[in-house]
């Protein structure tokens, strides 16, 4: 490996890891509590280095949650699959997205629940990936219009509605888990995706 890769390589891992602590602060103190100073304490470099990867803390926080974005698609995709019942795979996608918020709680916390500017532009919106993973979900919503599961047709009013609910139930979970007398966490959710989609279904 030449002398700029390893440079390149460090300078990716680096990011990475301000990202890591970004998140993990995030997370625990709060997005408003948590400085760049704070963050390069973390990672014991100094606020300048922190500075040569990202504009200010709104450029970080978005990269934070376009890298969840990322790796939440993936995990939809992955559970989706293709072909085959459409309201089944509606399901399964809405359940990956639970279980994503769950097992990666930090990156849930900062993505879903840190109050933060949206990205400049609408256009900028519109290619981010957190509106991927929306349309992504939209299209499967599209699928059970098309196929006439559904007794209602506004593709995006059924979308935004299953997405509140699985935010809802991934949210109580992260933060109240230890904190009421759950049933079953699995049964919990196939009660909660059973009744949102069944208030759709003819």
């Amino acid at each position: 490996m030449g002398v700029a890769e390893r440079k390149q390589r460090e300078k990716l891992a680096l990011r990475q890891e301000i990202l890591t602590a970004a998140r993990h602060l995030f997370a625990k103190e709060g997005y408003e509590s948590v400085s760049m100073r704070r963050i390069a304490e973390k990672i014991e470099y100094s606020p300048t280095t922190i500075y040569l990867h990202f504009k200010d803390k709104d450029d970080l926080i978005q990269q934070l949650c376009e890298e969840s974005f990322a790796l939440l698609t993936r995990r939809i995709q992955k559970a989706v699959g293709t072909g085959g019942d459409p309201v089944e795979r509606l399901k399964k996608g809405l359940r990956a997205y639970v279980e994503f918020g769950i097992q990666h709680p930090n990156h849930y916390r900062t993505t879903f629940m840190t109050p933060h500017e949206p990205p400049d532009g609408e256009k900028n919106m519109q290619e981010s990936e957190g509106m991927r993973a929306f349309q992504f979900l939209a299209q499967s919503v599209t699928e059970c219009v098309k196929a006439g599961r559904f007794r209602e047709t506004d593709v995006m009013a059924i979308s935004q509605a299953l997405w509140s609910v699985v935010h809802g139930v991934t949210s109580l979970q992260i933060t109240h888990y230890r904190c009421f007398p759950w049933v079953e966490q699995n049964r919990l959710i196939d009660l909660t995706l059973d009744a949102a989609i069944g208030g759709f279904a003819r």
